[in-house]
């Protein structure tokens, strides 16, 4: 993959959660809920503050992540489903 996020944001794979049954009802892709959970593939050099210094990336490349149910903007790149967002958008480092 050869994408280079700018500013503040962040690339995430979405980590799919584990398909669980329960008895015989099976869950159509369409109903399904969307991941919270993803792995950072590339991140953006940091954002600039107000006063022109730059602030460094909290997040680094590998990290597993929790962010909100509709955060980023999904892309496809090279049949590979990923998450633009922005740092703020990320809740947690897992």
């Amino acid at each position: 993959m050869n994408i280079k996020p700018l500013a503040d944001r962040v690339v995430v794979k979405p980590i799919e959660a584990q398909e669980v049954k329960q008895g015989s009802i099976i869950i159509p892709d369409t109903a399904k809920e969307k991941p919270m959970q993803g792995e950072i593939v590339a991140i953006g050099p940091g954002k600039v503050s107000e006063s022109g210094s730059k602030i460094d990336m909290e997040v680094k490349k590998g990290d597993k992540v929790l962010y909100g149910k509709y955060s980023g903007t999904e892309v496809t790149i090279d049949g590979e489903d990923y998450l633009i967002m922005r740092e703020s958008d990320i809740l947690a480092i897992i």
